[in-house]
């Protein structure tokens, strides 16, 4: 496994806010990739209860390593995010093939304009270029969101240019012709925009507390097992025990990993990534 790799790719500052280039492919519904040609490795504790020396923060209009109201600290041994300020924690390395994992609840407190809005966070995996080059808070890359109602969704977080970008079999649902993972779909393309669970409510609101029939997530309070499977261009995402969405061709396939602050407060008590080793 290359854990560490050279990220001098230059940021272009060309992201179209709102706009999916998308490119359909025919339907297969084939069996979807797993890595079993792959053996874990010895676990990365990322979080470990201890500490947050593997990571750096980012906080829009502050910086790098500028956290003043503590939005990002070790409390008890959890990662308390509170919230308050939107941005992240980078790792300080990138990493390419491994597994994921991430114990995370909800604890309650939410913030300025999104005070009534669905509790909201994420995971960006495969970051590159410059911290804060999405809108001054994030660097680019892939994230699989943390929201009320949408754990589990793909968002590409891009610079507009196809160097960011997953494809994944898709049905088209309301509201609004929503791409939703479903392994019998038809391949699509996209360079920015998202592709939803396959069990996002077409009821969904963002609204504070919202559940969706379907929901795998735990209730506020409880805890959740999120399991990201990244390898060779593959993304499976495990929301306790559940696959709920799948992208292949992933576009970049290495980078660091971000965990967002984006007004609302959560915990996590581990981070824990496991390098793919080809067998």
């Amino acid at each position: 496994m290359k854990i560490f790799r050279n990220l001098l790719l230059s940021p272009i500052f060309l992201f179209l806010m709102g706009i999916s280039i998308f490119v359909v492919l025919p339907g297969v519904g084939q069996s979807l990739p797993s890595p079993t040609a792959w053996q874990r490795g010895t676990m990365i504790p990322l979080f470990d209860g201890k500490n947050l020396n593997a990571w750096y923060t980012f906080i829009q209009d502050r910086g790098r390593n500028e956290d003043p109201l503590q939005v990002f600290q070790v409390v008890d041994g959890m990662l308390q995010i509170s919230g308050e300020e939107w941005g992240c924690i980078t790792t300080k390395d990138p990493y390419d093939n491994f597994i994921l994992k991430a114990t995370f609840r909800w604890t309650g407190e939410t913030y300025g304009d999104r005070k009534a809005k669905a509790r909201d966070s994420g995971i960006l995996i495969h970051s590159q270029g410059m911290d804060g080059g999405y809108n001054g808070i994030w660097m680019h890359g892939i994230e699989v969101q943390i929201i009320e109602g949408g754990t589990g969704d793909f968002i590409v977080v891009g610079d507009g240019s196809t160097s960011f970008g997953i494809s994944s079999p898709v049905v088209h649902k309301e509201p609004g012709n929503a791409r939703v993972f479903d392994p019998k779909g038809n391949w699509e393309r996209i360079h920015g925009g998202r592709i939803n669970w396959y069990g996002r409510s077409p009821k969904w609101s963002d609204t504070i507390d919202f559940r969706g029939k379907q929901d795998v997530e735990a209730e506020v309070g409880e805890w959740n097992e999120l399991e990201i499977q990244a390898w060779e261009g593959n993304v499976a995402v495990y929301l306790n025990g559940k696959l709920v969405n799948f992208a292949k061709s992933v576009r970049p396939e290495f980078g660091r990993i971000q965990v967002q602050s984006e007004g609302a407060s959560i915990a996590f008590r581990e981070i824990a990534l496991f390098p793919l080793l080809k067998k």
